[in-house]
């Protein structure tokens, strides 16, 4: 974003009166703070209590409540990062907001596991008053400064405030909380799409969202190496706590193999070019919100679901007499074909075509239930491995042919 974006929005007369905004085009103004690392620690506490979670509850309902609460930390961590993409985290006030929000962070990750039963205030809680306290925060920062966007989070908190009513009313009864924080949960996806649109207000324009592309797209992957650094981290402790022999060993390296090809499918396959074009972009508002908001809880959840199905394969390689339990195929088969879609989503979202490999591997990854009544859980993980490496494999073979046509119609033309 450049300082011309706020040229013509007129100074407003409320507000912050210390600009906190970030300044300067290149590197030096776009670059990831410290502090914005050190925020991230919270959230490789809060992926690895949704593992956990998973692990010790392997069920339907226990997955429904899974997705929902990474929701709520998923869309808690990408709002902080749209803030610290136009508030500089080297500026004092700045910096003790996310330190104030990391103290609650903690506090909320800390009930995730037992936040549909007895600590669901304890969740509940710090989550509404980090959403609406942070974008206040925001509001009144940006008020003097850059009063249109300002507007944009007086609008947002309204929004975060409806949610937040149905987030801490399902903390209160519990007998109908995963209806009510489902509604809220769908709430908070709602809105950007409805650009946050409240009555009397209309909704915020989509040129207001001047994103800074560099630093989006940086967090986001760190993002991702967060969630592939829990998988490591679950794989790891897992290993750790089982008889070493022949077979748990292969286990180990299945996976292992997992988390080196979900990074290459993303970092060595999409994420350098969607960054440049993300970067180039002339309005990069909707690109962020969709390829870098909405696309990448896909990616996500893939690794949070492939992490619990390594665990579910060390712990029980062999499966029962042979052959893969129903829930363990399914968590281990559908979390490739969220990953894979996330992927191919997420190259469309940044300028890319859609990818028939990604979507072939979708269907094969599926495919491989039919499968799991007649192979172990360690064959069905290598099965798995094996369909997200033909997809590598496949997008390799065809970006070299692509460029090699581009380089003989070159040749033609000069």
């Amino acid at each position: 974003m450049t300082d011309t974006g706020r040229l013509g929005t007129g100074g407003g007369t409320w507000g912050m009166r210390t600009d906190v905004l970030r300044h300067g085009d290149g590197h030096d103004g776009s670059r990831v703070g410290y502090v914005e690392l050190f925020f991230d620690l919270v959230f490789v506490f809060a992926v690895t209590q949704l593992s956990h979670l998973l692990i010790a509850h392997p069920d339907g309902e226990h997955l429904l409540q899974t997705l929902i609460l990474g929701w709520a930390i998923w869309w808690l961590w990408i709002d902080t990062t749209w803030v610290t993409n136009w508030l500089d985290p080297d500026r004092v006030p700045v910096r003790a907001m996310l330190i104030v929000l990391m103290l609650l962070g903690l506090l909320m990750s800390s009930a995730i596991p037992d936040a549909f039963g007895d600590k669901a205030l304890l969740f509940a809680v710090p989550y509404v008053t980090i959403q609406v306290g942070r974008t206040l925060f925001t509001t009144w920062a940006m008020g003097r400064h850059w009063p249109v966007n300002a507007m944009n989070f007086v609008r947002i908190t309204v929004w975060l405030s409806v949610s937040g009513v149905f987030w801490v009313a399902g903390a209160l009864v519990e007998e109908q909380r995963l209806v009510l924080w489902g509604l809220a949960a769908l709430i908070d996806l709602v809105g950007p799409r409805a650009m946050f649109w409240v009555p009397g207000m209309r909704g915020t324009n989509a040129t207001t969202w001047e994103v800074r592309g560099d630093h989006m797209a940086e967090r986001v992957s760190l993002f991702m190496i967060i969630s592939l650094g829990e998988s490591i981290i679950v794989t790891g402790t897992a290993f750790g706590e089982i008889e070493v022999d022949a077979v748990t060993l292969v286990a180990f390296l299945a996976a292992f193999a997992s988390t080196v090809l979900m990074w290459l499918l993303f970092f060595d396959r999409s994420e350098r070019r969607a960054t440049e074009f993300f970067a180039s972009r002339a309005e990069t508002g909707m690109v962020a919100q969709t390829a870098y908001t909405y696309v990448p809880f896909l990616l996500v959840a893939g690794i949070v679901l492939t992490a619990v199905a390594d665990e579910l394969v060390l712990l029980h390689p062999e499966g029962h007499h042979g052959t893969t339990d129903p829930w363990t195929a399914w968590i281990m088969c559908g979390a490739a074909a969220v990953y894979l879609l996330g992927n191919a989503l997420f190259r469309r979202a940044t300028g890319g075509r859609w990818s028939p490999w990604h979507l072939a591997g979708v269907a094969a990854a599926l495919a491989l239930v039919a499968v799991a009544g007649s192979v172990t859980p360690l064959v069905l993980s290598w099965l798995a491995n094996g369909v997200l490496l033909a997809v590598i494999v496949a997008d390799v073979v065809a970006g070299r042919r692509s460029r090699d046509r581009e380089g003989e119609a070159a040749v033609a033309h000069s």
